[in-house]
């Protein structure tokens, strides 16, 4: 266990104590100079007195300025009762200095270090060597790095074995764009780095491996947000042999309880965690990742709209849409520019506007009620189980973009109404994914998450549903309204693969071009497997309620994916593009 200052000059009261750190201040008070000093356990005052000290230690003192490298020799002495400082651990005792020497010295700093200070982040970012001197990112890397541990320490004991697996690898379709390396050995071919270790872990399957992990690097070539990392994240990569989903719900759950009461003070919502289809996860809650410390699930009016005279609502349900709508419990407060905040939210989502129903105490205020009639408002508030103090928010329209405006609303009311608790983990378990959707972009259908999967029912769903019916066999784990990792049945099949591959719009050719050792591989025998892999960026960052990954990671990209600190990404010289067999245009 480490000894922090206090426990190393506690155990040596009265006695001759050495110390090195930074100066954290220095306080002149009129011939006593105090310092406080600090390292990566914490701060001690130095008190340098010049009837203890020798003359060219107080000539020291007098020099030094803040973030200065020091080595103190000194004796550790209790304060005097009136003097105790009871803000910080080593507030009971103090260090006479006898001896001082400047190991190094400091420029000004470019922003101020101490906690609660707002700096600029991308001056943080730039100078990320000196922000990493606060005291809660050194606790935050000290803690991940621990939390770490004790996920090798679990899955050893499982029965897993850790196994490192390439970093230069082949362009594979993931779910995101790759970042590709150019091969200097091979003109105009390129290797990838890898979005998951995904291909390898499911050939160690087929290799006779019965568990293996890593904790991966993934490289991911995704426009940055809060809660990612733009280029490279860490998954605890995981997967076992004859495995059903529920062995690796199973072994997860146990894990993760452990991390939370671990390395968080939340108390977990439920054990063994909740199971949600990812259908009833986005009718009930708008999103396949939901926040379940607090209720207010979705409402389902369509049939209320059906033939109705309000045009709006009832050409959505004529159109196969659908009417939705969600109560927020002791919202009639809201003011008019709370709800139009929320209208913003929608608009976003691609709705036109927000609708609703303010239930006050003595009236119902709505700019639709008008048109929807009371007898009509009066079934909306009995099916809804609104009551006086709540507001009724709604979305129409095609199903699947209802609800999912509505589960943005949902959100920020959580937020806005305060109940999100922070002293909650809510893990749950969301599955039946979709294996197929309609890409716009690509004009075609095209693999919804993993293209491993493997569909429920093999190939007879494949030859026989519309593959936009079709549910794969893949789950996330969620919590408190983030995904923190996904995970599959893996296909195992080559007949089955070609198949899954063709509705995507993959000829054989290239399925064979991108993943013939893969088919090859499991045309010997490959047991069925399943695993899935936490993001351990994100499990730190919701375990410690940090708005931002930026904050728990040592070297961050900021929000354009930039290393401001190294100059990255940069140019390279032309020699190097030649050695590559590159051109620019």
């Amino acid at each position: 266990m480490q000894r922090t200052l206090a426990t190393q000059a506690a155990d040596k009261l009265n006695q001759d104590i050495l110390l090195k750190g930074w100066v954290n201040s220095r306080r002149d008070h009129g011939g006593l100079i105090f310092i406080d000093l600090r390292d990566h356990t914490g701060i001690i005052q130095i008190t340098v007195n010049p009837q203890i000290a020798a003359a060219e230690t107080f000539a020291a003192a007098e020099k030094l300025h803040d973030e200065y490298v020091i080595e103190i020799a000194g004796t550790v002495k209790e304060r005097a009762p009136g003097l105790v400082n009871p803000n910080i651990e080593t507030g009971a005792i103090e260090i006479f200095a006898k001896e001082l020497k400047i190991i190094s010295t400091s420029k000004p700093l470019p922003f101020p270090l101490s906690e609660g200070e707002e700096v600029n982040e991308e001056l943080r970012l730039k100078y990320r060597y000196l922000d990493l001197r606060r005291p809660k990112l050194q606790k935050h890397l000290a803690n991940r790095a621990k939390m770490i541990k004790h996920m090798r320490d679990f899955m050893d004991a499982h029965g897993f074995i850790e196994i490192t697996t390439p970093i230069l690898a082949n362009s594979s379709p993931e779910g995101a764009r790759d970042f590709l390396v150019p091969s200097r050995l091979h003109p105009h071919k390129f290797y990838a780095l890898p979005q998951a270790p995904q291909q390898f872990k499911q050939l160690l399957m087929v290799g006779g491996i019965p568990r293996y992990y890593q904790i991966a690097p993934c490289f991911r070539d995704e426009d940055p947000r809060a809660d990612r990392s733009p280029g490279e994240f860490y998954q605890l990569d995981m997967e076992m042999s004859f495995a059903k989903k529920e062995d690796i719900w199973e072994i997860m759950e146990k894990l993760m309880k452990e991390v939370t009461e671990k390395f968080s003070s939340k108390k977990i919502l439920q054990y063994p965690f909740p199971k949600i289809t990812y259908k009833d996860a986005m009718e009930n809650y708008g999103t396949d990742k939901p926040d379940l410390r607090f209720g207010m699930q979705l409402k389902d009016l369509t049939e209320l709209f059906r033939g109705c005279g309000f045009s709006v609502f009832a050409d959505a349900v004529k159109n196969g849409g659908a009417v939705k709508a969600v109560v927020a419990e002791g919202a009639a407060k809201f003011s008019r520019s709370e709800i139009d905040a929320l209208t913003e939210i929608a608009k976003k989502e691609g709705a036109k506007g927000l609708a609703y129903i303010v239930l006050g105490q003595d009236e119902i205020k709505s700019p639709i009620t008008k048109f929807l009639g009371e007898n009509l408002s009066a079934k909306i508030i009995k099916e809804t189980g609104a009551e006086a103090g709540d507001i009724i928010f709604f979305s129409a329209g095609e199903r699947a973009a209802a609800n999912k405006v509505l589960g943005k609303i949902r959100s920020a009311l959580g937020e806005t109404l305060g109940l999100k608790d922070p002293g909650i983990m809510a893990w749950a378990w969301i599955y039946d994914f979709p294996m197929y959707s309609w890409s716009e972009i690509e004009n075609k259908i095209d693999f919804e998450h993993n293209p491993f999967s493997m569909p429920q029912g093999g190939m007879e769903a494949l030859e026989t549903k519309n593959p936009l019916e079709i549910i794969a066999e893949q789950y996330d784990l969620v919590g408190n309204g983030y995904e923190l990792s996904s995970g599959a049945v893996r296909n195992h099949l080559p007949e089955v693969m070609y198949k899954a591959f063709k509705i995507a719009g993959y000829s054989k050719q290239e399925v064979d071009e991108k993943f013939g050792h893969m088919i090859e591989a499991f045309s010997y025998g490959a047991p069925p497997h399943a695993g899935n892999a936490p993001g351990l960026d994100r499990i730190f960052m919701v375990l410690n309620d940090e708005p931002n990954i930026r904050e728990i990671i040592a070297f961050p990209k900021n929000g354009k994916a930039q290393d401001l600190m190294l100059g990255a990404p940069s140019k390279v010289s032309e020699k190097q593009l030649k050695e590559v067999h590159i051109k620019l245009g």
